[in-house]
Parts: C-alpha cells; sequence; structure tokens
C-alpha cells in the first residue's frame, strides 16, 4: 500500500489523469473523483483535470460541485468544442432540475461555440418549449420564498384567531368545566388512597429495598 501510495504521489497531472479515465470507464467515479483533484493539486490550470473533474461528479449527482467545475473549465480551456461540452452539461444538469431558463441560456452558449451540435440544439429547443409552458418556472426560488412569508403569516393569523376564539369563550362555562375536573381527580385520588390504606392495614410490614437509579 505504501509503495502504491509513493507511485501515485510521483505521478504528474497527465499519468493521474489517465488513471482517473480508467476508472471513471470503469464507473468507479468516486475513485476517479480523488484521482482528477490530485491532478489539479499538481497543475490546477489543467483544463482536461477539471472538466473530468466534473464529470465524475455529476455521475455521483453532485450536481451544484459539477456545475462550478464546467464553469472553472469553460475559463481554463482554449478549445471551443471542449468549451461547449462544459455548456452543454450544465445545461443537462438544470435541465434535470427544471431550471429551462438557465438551461436555454446554457444550451444556446454551448452552441455558440459549437454550431453543429445536434443534440445540444434539440435540447435547446425543447427547453425554450418547457420553459414557455412553465414561465414561472425560473422564480421557483423567490417564488418559494414567498410562499414561505406568507405560509408564515397565515399560521399567525391562525394562531390569533384561535387566541382570540379562546379568549371569547365564557369564563363560566371554562370555570365550570375545570371545576368538574377537579372534583372528579379529587375523588379518583380519595378512593386510590383509601384503597392503598385498606391494603396496607391488612398486610404485614416488610423492609422495602429501594433501587439505585
Amino acid at each position: 500500500m505504501l509503495a502504491v501510495c509513493a507511485a501515485v504521489s510521483a505521478q504528474n497531472d497527465r499519468q493521474l489523469i489517465r488513471e482517473g479515465n480508467r476508472l471513471y470507464r470503469q464507473k468507479q467515479y468516486a475513485q476517479a473523483e480523488v484521482l482528477y483533484r490530485k491532478a489539479i493539486a499538481k497543475k490546477a490550470d489543467n483544463p482536461q483535470a477539471v472538466y473530468n473533474l466534473g464529470c465524475a461528479l455529476m455521475m455521483q449527482q453532485k450536481d451544484s460541485a459539477a456545475i462550478v467545475q464546467y464553469e472553472n473549465a469553460t475559463k481554463l480551456e482554449k478549445n471551443k468544442l471542449r468549451q461547449s461540452k462544459s455548456w452543454h452539461n450544465i445545461g443537462v444538469m438544470c435541465q434535470s432540475h427544471k431550471m429551462y431558463g438557465e438551461a436555454v441560456r446554457a444550451y444556446e452558449q454551448s452552441l455558440r461555440l459549437n454550431p453543429s451540435d445536434d443534440e445540444t440544439r434539440y435540447n435547446l429547443a425543447l427547453c425554450k418549449q418547457l420553459n414557455k409552458n412553465n414561465p414561472q418556472q425560473d422564480k421557483n426560488q423567490q417564488d418559494k420564498k414567498n410562499e414561505e412569508k406568507e405560509d408564515d403569516k397565515g399560521q399567525q393569523q391562525k394562531k390569533d384567531k384561535k387566541d382570540q376564539q379562546k379568549e371569547e369563550q365564557p369564563k363560566e362555562q371554562m370555570s365550570k368545566d375545570n371545576a368538574e375536573r377537579l372534583l372528579d381527580a379529587a375523588v379518583q385520588n380519595e378512593k386510590a388512597t383509601q384503597q392503598r390504606l385498606k391494603k396496607a392495614l391488612q398486610q404485614p410490614r416488610k423492609k422495602q429495598l429501594q433501587k439505585n437509579w
């Protein structure tokens, strides 16, 4: 194990990427992620390592982290076709989360870099239609916050109304109910006490042992 670790430590960023790609093809995405991160540690501005790390994260459904890496890759990568792949993958993840507006923008950016990508063009057309059918989709976060505020306000109003209704109940009725409950409890306690006394008087005294808590 020590020898293997030493060998990995001695590898350069390209060797680490190749090893990570081998694990990625074997669907060992978490292990591939580790090697891609090691490659980035060796050379932070390696766009291939950053892009591949995004792919490994995406396959593990770590979409937020994957998008960050893809965006970093678009800044580091000089090749337009490779840049377009990062934007395409960002669009795919946004589309999977029904963030159609963001997906449209990512696909459009991808097509600017690679106009011949039919898959991206199809996804773009689909997301435009979905976004048109769901015009409020891009406002989900804000709407959710507004709904939470309204819910909190509604809950407070219900609570205030309930408290007001309680206060409006006839005090005499409440006092009567309380008195009846107290009387019943007193009667029950008295009966229980009499039964315990009767039982205790009929039995000889025994030394009681207490348990330690």
